[in-house]
């Protein structure tokens, strides 16, 4: 079976000059747990909930619908696609503390292996979900 080769580390503790640390956060930008948490310590912005934030971006999912959060993958997709000497590491965001699952969120990150957007970085659980691939198989 084909594999999918772009997929995120289970656990980021270091990040590479180019890599940007993509995690949920809350409108508000209140980071005080989860990977928001750990982002604070890669440049994330408190008071900032959206987009680029030293080598993090920020994807807000507390709040609404899995469709309010679309527009915000869109744009970190069609900034991904701008910047293409980053790669992206896409956590599982918003399923944590913000309750979604994969099955939920992942879909919202189709295009970028649709259309094999090379520095976009999916969990693995998400990467199942679009492609039905197992990592490695």
């Amino acid at each position: 079976m084909k594999t999918f080769p772009r997929v995120t580390p289970a656990y980021i503790t270091t990040l590479a000059d180019n890599e940007i640390f993509v995690f949920g956060s809350n409108i508000h930008g209140m980071h005080g747990g989860g990977a928001a948490r750990l982002a604070l310590k890669w440049g994330a912005i408190m008071g900032q909930g959206v987009g680029l934030q030293g080598k993090t971006y920020a994807i807000p999912t507390m709040f609404g619908s899995v469709g309010e959060i679309k527009p915000y993958v869109d744009e970190l997709i069609c900034f991904a696609q701008q910047h293409p000497n980053y790669h992206f590491l896409v956590t599982e965001i918003g399923c944590g503390i913000a309750g979604y699952t994969p099955e939920d969120i992942a879909p919202l990150f189709a295009r970028a292996v649709t259309d094999d957007i090379q520095n976009i970085w999916l969990p693995e659980r998400f990467v199942k979900v679009i492609t039905g691939i197992d990592k490695g198989k």
